[in-house]
């Protein structure tokens, strides 16, 4: 996952995965969202991300467990 931020436009793009885009929904007036052909979500779009995402207070966190992949034990990335 890569979170982008655009200072002149006060724009927030989470991506997710790197699909192609298919079709873009608008959720809100300020949050849209990119899906692929399967209908998986491959990145949300925030407008005015200081307001509405709260950009300045970011942080992530991962809970739980992760699958092993094949050969070895599960490592955080970032």
């Amino acid at each position: 996952m890569k979170v982008k931020y655009f200072s002149d436009t006060d724009t927030a793009i989470v991506e997710f995965i790197n699909n192609d885009v298919v079709e873009t929904k608008e959720i809100s007036e300020n949050i849209y969202v990119d899906l692929d052909g399967q209908g998986n979500l491959v990145s949300m779009t925030i407008e005015h991300a200081r307001v509405n995402a709260r950009l300045q207070e970011f942080s992530f966190q991962e809970i739980g467990d992760r699958p092993q992949e094949e050969g070895g034990a599960a490592e955080p990335t970032l």
